[in-house]
């Protein structure tokens, strides 16, 4: 299991598959590869938005070992019990130890609902499978009591330290038109609150105007700047003191790193800090965390595959593959925010401020980089994401891998220029 050119890679999600894939693209047999993770399957997690309504789980999960055996990479079923940089070893939890040349940290990061209290005990949060699932049952439940006239709020809630509310914002939309389709919508009031001080702040003000459009369109009550200090069993209760009751809450919460790594160094979340460029670990040259692990301030999938490119890119060099151009992390968010009836699409360039409260806006000289716009077509660009990245990951290839990215990225460039907004038009 050792070799000049031995890279562990702990983590079997984004981060962890495009950094091996992407490596062994690159470097070839020059690089020995291994991958530990605690599932023997890859989870599809932006896809679980639609298990709340009806949605097929098992479409979603990929099993690890064929893809990495195609790709000669060693998986080792565990977890993290240790490491030690000094002797550049990994322990696994099944007792592997394992040295290393180079090593990838991406074992993502969690939820502590507990961390606002009555989070955990009176909302359906969503992060897990699980979680969607009983958000779905709850919904079941909600048609029902509609059904039968009687009216219900549900209250949506974004609480500080989230890291990507996305998904939450997808959910409101879903279930929005969800409850039209069965004809209910007449019955269930519908408020989001959120702390930040603009809709989805972190992707610039075009998101937060096509935000505040759709709720107006669909009579969703929303606030902003509205900070959650307790949630008790019917009413949540904010820190300028104002409260809001509800019959259903369904919150998304805080983020925190998944696994601790005591010596490496991290901030107060447990995300280890790294380099911006590169995603090396700071003090340790040859260790990186790339996506939900590091530092970035905005975990989102796209951005945990450019992280991990520019890791690849790094190792690969190092290893002498002399990749055409060592890419450095650019980090440039893309997405499709389902609504069932039409989606949103974003491709927001983004620059670090250093303001805690604000960790990153629209990179200043974004132009016509940046794009935003709203079209029933772009759910058929969802779809097609959908369908490209468990296709690419089946075949042990990366997602920014091969003919098939170019295609795919040759068709989001050309909708986007097309269906989504420039400098100074309107959505």
């Amino acid at each position: 299991m050792t070799s000049r050119g031995h890279t562990v890679v702990l983590g079997g999600g984004f981060a962890g598959l495009e950094t091996a894939f992407t490596l062994r693209q690159l470097a070839g047999d020059r690089a020995s590869l291994s991958l530990v993770s605690d599932r023997d399957t890859f989870l599809f997690k932006p896809n679980t938005i639609y298990l709340p309504f009806g949605g097929d789980e098992s479409k979603l999960h990929i099993p690890l070992r064929k893809p990495l055996g195609r790709r000669s990479i060693s998986y080792v079923s565990g977890t993290v019990a240790g490491i030690d940089t000094d002797r550049e070893t990994v322990d696994v939890s099944d007792g592997t130890r394992l040295r290393y040349d180079h090593l990838v940290i991406a074992t993502g990061a969690t939820m502590r609902p507990g961390e606002i209290p009555g989070l955990e005990e009176n909302a359906e949060t969503i992060w897990t499978p699980e979680q969607m699932r009983s958000l779905g049952e709850r919904l079941q439940w909600l048609k029902r009591q509609g059904s039968q006239n009687m009216r219900q709020r549900v209250l949506f809630l974004v609480p500080p330290n989230n890291k990507c509310a996305g998904p939450l914002y997808e959910i409101v939309f879903m279930l929005e038109r969800w409850l039209r389709r069965e004809g209910i919508r007449s019955q269930v009031e519908l408020t989001w609150t959120t702390y930040e001080s603009s809709y989805i702040q972190a992707f610039g003000p075009r998101l937060d105007d096509v935000v505040r459009g759709e709720f107006a369109r669909r009579d969703i009550d929303g606030y902003t700047s509205a900070v959650v200090q307790e949630v008790k069993p019917d009413t949540v209760v904010y820190a300028d003191g104002t409260s809001r009751g509800y019959d259903l809450l369904v919150a998304f919460p805080p983020y925190a790193a998944a696994v601790a790594y005591p010596g490496l160094p991290s901030d107060d979340r447990g995300f280890l800090v790294t380099d911006p460029a590169t995603r090396r670990i700071v003090g340790h040259e040859n260790v990186y965390a790339p996506g939900d692990a590091g530092d970035f301030p905005v975990k989102q999938a796209f951005l945990a595959f450019l992280q991990a490119d520019a890791v690849a890119g790094q190792i690969a060099s190092s290893l002498g593959a002399a990749p055409r151009r060592i890419r450095e992390f650019e980090p440039t968010s893309m997405c499709v925010m389902e609504m069932f009836d039409t989606a949103t699409f974003a491709q927001v360039p983004l620059d670090l401020t250093g303001d805690p409260a604000a960790p990153v806006a629209v990179a200043a000289d974004a132009g016509d980089a940046y794009r935003v716009g709203v079209s029933p077509i772009w759910r058929l660009g969802k779809k097609t994401l959908g369908l490209y990245l468990p296709m690419q990951f089946r075949a042990g290839r990366p997602f920014h891998g091969g003919r098939a990215w170019r295609a795919m990225e040759l068709g989001l460039n050309g909708m986007s220029r097309v269906l989504a907004t420039g400098p100074g038009e309107s959505s």
